[in-house]
């Protein structure tokens, strides 16, 4: 993964929104916004986890509450050489999955009652190990401040309508400059956090299916979650659409190619890089435990019909 490349888009942003503070204050308002972009890159640090597991009402599960989903996780994280990471479940019908916090030593791996229900062990493998994998290149956290300066670029924006310009000058953008600040600034944040996630989801599919053992295991989870995404509304991921980009497949909407507004690559496009690899290595990694193994339509953590993948 290019690191070099997301340091650069992160620095980018941080420019951006101290920008808009210069057009709204001018040196004063720079330096107003670097303090207020370093405070919250702080605040984020240590409480990511919190904020976005506390949006999509996530509750832990353990070892007695949801044996076989904690027990393959405690697999995986053996696998790819990680601390066991904490363990949620979200109460959303549509399948889908995301990783979180600051470190690999405070890090969670979220999952859907749907997710649970409608993929088969072997694909819910490649899912899990797709999630170390972000915690693994230190992702959790870089997606998490990406969210929350985009947001506020958008909305310091707003506020260059009711401010009147620039203190060093006395003349700000007017109106005019001010309308196109809040449009264009807001779109170039959103361009530059999904330039980040595209880079990153790429990298996570790669390392995910080598921690995982089979390609086609996430191939073909990516395949059921992006059909699913398409009929099944992710209701908190449309009350908090910053935190899309952090799931695994896009819960808002699906993208038909990659293109400047995608949250994520097409899902046809990582398909194709997973079939690369696998004709590559093959299925290398060792058999996962209990293989074969199914999880019961009803279970602690919901109500539903599970529908058997491939290998299930």
């Amino acid at each position: 993964m290019n690191y070099f490349r997301t340091a650069l888009l992160l620095a980018g942003l941080t420019a951006l929104f101290m920008g808009v503070g210069f057009l709204i204050g001018g040196k004063g308002g720079a330096l107003i916004a670097l303090v207020i972009a370093a405070g919250m890159n702080l605040f984020t640090y240590w409480n990511s986890d919190r904020m976005v597991l506390s949006m999509y009402g996530a509750h832990q599960v353990d070892r007695n509450s949801a044996p076989d989903l904690y027990n393959l996780v405690a697999e995986l994280a053996s696998r790819a050489q990680l601390p066991m990471p904490r363990v949620f479940l979200m109460d959303e019908a549509q399948p889908n999955a995301f990783a979180t916090g600051r470190n690999p030593d405070n890090a969670a791996v979220a999952v859907t009652v749907g997710l649970m229900q409608q993929l088969s062990r072997e694909e819910l493998a490649g899912v899990i190990a797709h999630e170390l994998a972000h915690i693994r290149n230190h992702d959790t956290l870089t997606m998490t401040i990406t969210a929350t300066i985009a947001g506020a670029i958008g909305m310091i924006a707003q506020f260059g309508m009711f401010f009147g310009g620039n203190r060093d000058n006395n003349h700000g953008p007017g109106i005019i400059g001010s309308i196109a600040m809040m449009i264009l600034a807001p779109l170039a944040a959103m361009l530059v956090q999904m330039a980040i996630s595209r880079t990153r989801e790429y990298a996570a599919d790669d390392l995910g299916a080598r921690i995982c053992g089979n390609p086609m295991w996430l191939a073909s989870a990516l395949s059921r979650i992006e059909n699913a995404a398409h009929q099944q509304p992710n209701y908190h991921a449309e009350r908090n659409p910053a935190t899309a980009h952090m799931f695994i497949i896009n819960p808002l909407t699906g993208q038909g190619m990659d293109n400047l507004f995608a949250t994520h690559p097409s899902t046809q496009n990582r398909i194709a890089a997973l079939q690369q690899l696998a004709a590559e290595i093959g299925g290398q990694g060792a058999p996962l435990r209990g293989a074969g193994a199914h999880y019961p339509s009803r279970g602690p953590w919901g109500r539903g019909t599970r529908r058997k993948g491939p290998w299930g």
